[in-house]
């Protein structure tokens, strides 16, 4: 069996999604149409332009420019990160960028070279979606985190306060926080883990299942990637709080969050 072709017609038929979503932001006030337009467009172009990238990729089988585009990646997630997450004056980006590019490169290399066992380890055409995977699942929950961590900070600062002005370290004054947040950003990973084959079929297993492969071997796949994506959002979502969370407090444990 082969996949249908998409022609540009029947693509466009789709926006009609995308134009509902944003009618219904403007109808009810939710100040989001503009967000899911210009999203939507920023989508298309960065896929389209993806696709070409591969495509160059895949014929150079280069370690170098696989990193190099992972590393490119991870760049723009961190931004991403940087945009939605209003930090205020903490200086949180770039220990989030350093800490995902470890860390998605420790659990995409795992993956490749010693469970799937690829040869060489950065093939492009399984180290670049897997590690893709990574990165979208993992930013998501790097976000809802930070987002979590800052916003309590600032509404719980007379608690924390209190603890610091009775001899409590930083650790310890934002112990209960620092948990939640970190429980926050796992919990779509979970919720992932819950629903998957029961609520919904993933993306990447539905894809293969379209372009012809036995759903079995789909299947092994998705199970592969649901454990690595688990793995990935538990380190980012700890490593990145934890770092964070030192840089909302001053050397002499003062909260610099407002």
């Amino acid at each position: 069996m082969t996949a249908i072709d998409l022609s540009i017609y029947q693509m466009m038929f789709a926006l009609v999604f995308i134009f509902a979503a944003a009618l219904s932001s403007f109808l009810l006030n939710l100040g989001l149409h503009r967000d899911i337009l210009w999203g939507s467009i920023r989508m298309i172009s960065q896929l389209v332009l993806m696709g070409y990238v591969l495509t160059y990729v895949f014929q150079l089988n280069s370690p170098w420019l696989v990193l190099l585009v992972f590393g490119v990646m991870i760049f723009f997630a961190a931004n991403i990160i940087k945009g939605r997450v209003k930090g205020g004056k903490i200086a949180y980006y770039y220990p989030t960028l350093i800490s995902m590019f470890l860390s998605y490169i420790i659990v995409t290399y795992f993956i490749t070279a010693i469970v799937i066992n690829v040869e060489p380890w950065y093939q492009p055409q399984y180290f670049i979606p897997l590690g893709g995977m990574v990165v979208g699942n993992s930013m998501n929950a790097i976000s809802i985190s930070l987002e979590r961590l800052f916003s309590q900070l600032r509404d719980k600062r007379d608690l924390v306060e209190m603890y610091l002005t009775v001899g409590a370290d930083y650790k310890e004054a934002s112990a209960d926080i620092t948990r939640e947040a970190i429980s926050a950003g796992m919990i779509p990973a979970i919720n992932s883990l819950m629903g998957m084959g029961l609520v919904f079929l993933p993306g990447m297993m539905t894809g293969q299942i379209l372009a012809g492969a036995d759903p079995l071997f789909a299947i092994k796949y998705q199970i592969v990637i649901m454990m690595m994506v688990v793995g990935a959002t538990a380190m980012g979502s700890i490593l990145v709080t934890l770092l964070v969370r030192r840089r909302c407090f001053s050397p002499d444990n003062r909260l610099l969050v407002r």
